[in-house]
């Protein structure tokens, strides 16, 4: 019997055919969508990263407001209060009219009146969102922007991230008396603390008060050397900082510490109170424009007129003035408001016997010295108590400063160039209230060195830096 084979190689190939077609297909549409995953995954990463850059801008200007106007005077720059305790204000980055362009809305709060200097920046910022992503959606955001969303946008897609700022602000008067190179006290009966004249719980009336001083008068050097600080046998209350890789020496006696280490007959270096970390920015100082023009030359006579005491020099509040030849003698500053002194090259500085600078009240002085020296002797410095009311800047060509004999002092020394002595003390509880900022520093004596922490605060070098970063959840 034969068995009838029927072969049909046509609908064998057709069949092959679309079983290959159906892999083929499969595969390419699985390609597909791989490609379409990877493209959206692509375009939100673009989307997240891009937030940053409006974060950072809104940083950038909350941090130069913070310069510009401090911390209590940002209505002044168009901050607005709203009722979360933060100034706000939004701005944006690119072309509104393509809708390719950031926003960001950044607050500041500011630090309480005697707390620490350190205000808080909060900014969100925003970037266009590709469609068929999750988003948020800002039209109300958009009415609050004033206009920063195109009118024809009734709701435009966004990407946010919102970023959280400690900013804190980078003055070289954070401590006590900071040097460029070595700090050696080798005197004998050094002392460093600190006090608040801003702060009626750490002076009182505005003075130092030994009763409320407090352990913040730290000693650093930017000098990453061995034995950068010699502390010798003082008494510091506070912190001892060097540059990197800097080391402190300390004699027999000598304590670094807080009020209890001191208080508890310690010597030594109480653990955590020193630190290589010290890299303050110190810059030089600059000839005051008005030495073109626009100045005085200060005379004597009597004070009050025809009645009073007679003064060598007579300084009037509000005016600035060039002295070529020796600022030195009976010196008043009067009236109100700041008195400026520039010293030029060819003059000097030297006050010895019974020469006293005096700082009437609601005065100040500031003395601009570009001779190459210094000597602060005699009667001293008296003025109403608060050292910012006088301030004594060293430009680049004063290289050196000498502080001696008994002296009293309060002030703020800020010469960037000068090698700092001071020689002598002791018979004053009073031997120098501020702070200083030199090149080095030499003491011999006793001295009694006490450190307004108010003039980190205030005083007019210092601008507002990142302290922490960190993100934080946008809702």
């Amino acid at each position: 019997m034969k068995i009838k084979t029927n072969n049909n190689p046509q609908g064998s190939a057709l069949l092959a055919t679309m079983l290959v077609a159906f892999v083929v297909g499969m595969a390419l549409a699985g390609y597909l969508t791989l490609v379409s995953f990877q493209s959206q995954s692509t375009l939100r990463s673009l989307a997240w990263n891009s937030s940053i850059p409006a974060t950072e801008a809104g940083v950038e200007e909350a941090l130069t407001a913070l310069y510009y106007y401090g911390t209590t005077n940002l209505s002044a720059g168009f901050w607005t209060m709203n009722a979360d305790g933060f100034y706000h204000k939004t701005g944006r980055l690119g072309n509104s009219s393509t809708l390719s362009f950031l926003m960001y809305d950044v607050g500041i709060k500011p630090p309480p009146p005697l707390g620490p200097d350190t205000p808080i920046i909060e900014c969100i910022g925003y970037s266009p969102t590709p469609p068929n992503l999750t988003t948020y959606y800002i039209k109300p955001y958009g009415m609050i922007l004033g206009g920063l969303v195109p009118a024809y946008t009734p709701e435009l897609q966004m990407t946010k991230r919102k970023v959280r700022v400690l900013a804190k602000r980078q003055t070289p008067t954070r401590n006590a008396m900071l040097a460029k190179g070595q700090i050696d006290l080798k005197g004998n009966n050094i002392a460093t603390d600190s006090f608040d004249s801003q702060d009626p719980n750490y002076s009182t009336n505005g003075k130092y008060d030994s009763s409320k001083h407090k352990a913040n008068g730290d000693v650093a050097t930017n000098q990453g050397l061995v034995n950068s600080v010699n502390v010798g046998n003082a008494d510091i209350l506070g912190h001892v900082h060097t540059g990197p890789n800097g080391s402190v020496s300390i004699g027999a006696n000598g304590s670094v510490g807080d009020l209890s280490w001191k208080s508890s007959g310690n010597t030594g270096v109480e653990p955590g109170y020193t630190a290589d970390d010290s890299n303050v920015d110190i810059t030089d100082v600059q000839t005051p424009p008005w030495v073109s023009g626009g100045y005085s030359t200060p005379s004597g006579g009597k004070w009050p007129p025809l009645v009073g005491s007679t003064y060598d020099l007579i300084l009037a509040g509000g005016n600035n003035y060039v002295v070529n030849g020796n600022f030195s003698g009976k010196i008043i500053v009067v009236g109100s408001g700041n008195a400026n002194v520039y010293i030029s090259p060819s003059g000097s500085f030297s006050m010895t016997g019974q020469d006293q600078i005096t700082i009437s009240t609601n005065t100040s002085l500031q003395v601009y010295n570009a001779a190459s020296s210094a000597s602060i002797g005699g009667n001293g410095v008296v003025n109403n108590a608060d050292a910012l009311a006088f301030l004594y800047w060293g430009l680049p060509s004063n290289t050196s400063i000498s502080y001696n004999g008994n002296a009293a002092f309060t002030g703020v020394i800020y010469a960037p160039e000068a090698d700092f002595t001071l020689g002598g003390g002791g018979n004053n509880t009073y031997d120098f209230v501020g702070a200083s900022v030199t090149k080095s520093v030499t003491m011999n004596g006793h001295f009694n060195f006490h450190y307004d922490e108010s003039i980190g605060r205030r005083f007019p070098i210092g601008q507002y830096v990142v302290g922490l970063w960190n993100e934080i959840s946008p809702n």
